[in-house]
């Protein structure tokens, strides 16, 4: 296989708005507001990401502002009812940060956002300085590709590996990101391997197979 996976600098915002360990409260909602974000890297030094500052981290001050919580609620919401009372970003921001390299692939990134559960991560480079903000709308772009890219692709780097002496030749077709394969093979047990490798095309939505073993019954 030679194709090269997309990686998050290919898809990542490069222009960002991030805030200072000292920005206040304020401060940080209007940036918010008039960048249309959700969240914000705080940054240090010469631009390393220590922390993030995100819309769950700010709602406990308007959530606790005229309430007397009792003893459990204390307890429970110990980190919260801290950032209640924070005015700066330093007080209010998650820490450490939950960063993503900017030579990382599409799905390292998308597999970090689910396990830590946020829409968006800040993207460094290999000193943790930020580079940009990845978000899960732009780890979604690979669906826009073109089905015919995707067809070539898979024929040049899957058929072409596993199916190089077909009994009858293995066409591709793809449709709104579902790959076909069609045709009949020598090894039928190459089916599986076939799915995976195709899955892990850019683009790919679905696989599905139409192909026959040498005793013409159908692989699916």
């Amino acid at each position: 296989m030679h194709g090269t996976p997309h990686i998050v600098s290919d898809v990542m915002t490069h222009t960002v708005a991030a805030i200072g360990r000292k920005a206040n409260f304020k401060e940080i909602v209007q940036l918010m507001e008039q960048w249309k974000v959700s969240a914000l890297p705080v940054l240090e030094g010469e631009g390393r990401v220590i922390g993030v500052v995100s819309e769950a981290d700010l709602l406990p001050k308007e959530e606790f502002r005229d309430s007397d919580p009792d003893r459990y609620t204390q307890l429970r919401r110990l980190s919260d009812l801290a950032k209640a009372g924070a005015v700066t970003a330093e007080d209010l921001m998650t820490a450490p940060a939950v960063t993503v390299l900017a030579n990382a692939t599409l799905a390292q990134a998308a597999r970090t956002m689910a396990h830590v559960k946020v829409k968006r991560l800040p993207v460094v480079d290999d000193v943790g300085l930020l580079e940009g903000v990845v978000s899960r709308g732009d780890l979604l772009k690979v669906f826009l590709r073109d089905d015919e890219d995707i067809a070539e692709e898979v024929r040049r780097e899957v058929v072409s590996y596993l199916f190089r002496a077909p009994l009858a030749p293995v066409r591709v077709r793809v449709h709104d990101g579902v790959v076909t394969l069609t045709g009949r093979v020598r090894d039928t047990s190459l089916v599986p391997v076939a799915a995976r490798l195709v899955r892990a095309v850019e683009g790919v939505v679905d696989v599905e197979f139409e192909l026959t073993g040498p005793s013409g019954q159908q692989e699916r």
